[in-house]
């Protein structure tokens, strides 16, 4: 069996377990085995105001800011639809200027955009890491956990003391209202929204196949926030991928020293070991992994691709439905299940589910995708 490697995007699910660590290793890192990056990687252009973003608070703010206060205001400024109608998009991270030029991110860029717009305000933030079911998805051969931000804007700070508009703080999450009730949240300081910005860049750098800009994307992640484990992860994924096992070894044991039961590192140094031929070691890796997690991640969907293969719909039909019970929100999961359900006749329940997988889709390409081939089966009539 094939075991991809497993990154983790916008992911805190664990920092809150062990000792803080205030200085990465110096050893994890060897700088000489990459080329310079391609791009500027810089925590300072995060938070960054573009010019065409001072404009807009200068000229198409100033109106919601007066007559609906700070908050509102703000928030009516970005998100209301008749302003500057921004779309959820999940292929990029962007930061704050990228965001508000494209009109479109997804969760950490929204937050950090909006968090850019607060702060030019005076307003304070604080940011929340939300304990949610994990949501798995997939490219490049790799495997990707998500986590979720969201942020809390407070009064206005005149930097001695906090001034606090109508007495009031606002949450802004990006979830669907459903998602929200009974949400566990824990605050998390800015380095770590920078930490996970960086570190879902050089997870897309990696897909895209750009190794050296994502060694230093994720070398940047570990120095703005060495507790950040997913950070590490992704440091040692882009040596799996660069063919450095012994450096990818030395960075996956480093994390399980501090979090030993931290599966995504598990199973990438189980890789790494059994790249360096200590297959006893690998080995024992992975059955402590099967252990841990007997059913792992597209375990059922890919069982069911296998059975579509094999013309055998009703059992992908059922394997599908394993994974949509699991991860009911994964858009490629609805996609197929209606695949099944279509091959099978039921036209009904083929509609159902790849509406669900449009609306769930996390890019404007799969939106597309989903809406022509809902449109094809739309315009079947019963007989």
């Amino acid at each position: 069996m094939k075991y991809p490697a497993v990154l983790g995007l916008c992911l805190l699910f664990s920092a809150c377990s062990h000792t803080p660590v205030t200085e990465p290793p110096p050893r994890l890192f060897s700088d000489h085995l990459f080329a310079a990056p391609s791009e500027r990687i810089s925590a300072e252009d995060v938070f960054a105001l573009s010019d065409e973003m001072k404009s807009y608070i200068e000229n198409e703010m100033a109106g919601p800011l007066m007559n609906k206060g700070l908050h509102k205001g703000l928030l009516d400024a970005l998100y209301a639809k008749n302003q500057l109608r921004l779309e959820y998009d999940a292929a990029t991270t962007r930061n704050a200027s990228q965001a508000f030029a494209s009109r479109s991110g997804n969760c950490l860029s929204l937050v950090i955009m909006t968090a850019a717009f607060a702060k030019a305000l005076d307003l304070s933030v604080t940011y929340q890491a939300a304990v949610i079911e994990p949501m798995w998805s997939r490219a490049g051969g790799m495997h990707f956990l998500s986590g979720h931000v969201n942020l809390t804007l407070g009064g206005r700070s005149t930097g001695i003391r906090t001034i606090y508009d109508a007495g009031e703080s606002l949450t802004v999450d990006f979830l669907p209202p459903q998602e929200l009730r009974g949400l566990r949240t824990w605050v998390i300081p800015e380095q770590t929204i920078v930490a996970m910005y960086m570190n879902n860049r050089a997870a897309e750098s990696l897909v895209r196949g750009r190794v050296n800009d994502a060694y230093w994307w994720a070398r940047a992640a570990v120095v703005q926030d060495p507790s950040f484990s997913s950070a590490y992860n992704t440091l040692g994924v882009v040596y799996l991928r660069h063919g450095d096992w012994q450096e990818a070894e030395r960075v996956l044991s480093n994390i399980l020293e501090r979090e030993p039961g931290n599966a995504q590192a598990i199973s990438n140094l189980a890789l790494a070991l059994g790249k360096l031929g200590r297959a006893a070691e690998s080995d024992a890796l992975h059955r402590r992994l099967a252990q841990i997690d007997p059913y792992p991640p597209f375990h059922f969907f890919d069982r069911g691709l296998a059975a579509m293969r094999l013309g055998d719909f009703k059992t992908a039909r059922d394997l599908f439905a394993k994974e949509v019970d699991r991860d009911p929100y994964y858009h490629e999961f609805r996609f197929w299940l209606g695949v099944a359900s279509l091959s099978l006749g039921n036209l009904a329940e083929a509609r159902k589910h790849l509406s669900l997988a449009m609306e769930n889709s996390t890019t404007r390409e799969d939106r597309d995708l989903y809406a022509a081939k809902l449109e094809r089966i739309r315009s079947h009539r019963p007989q």
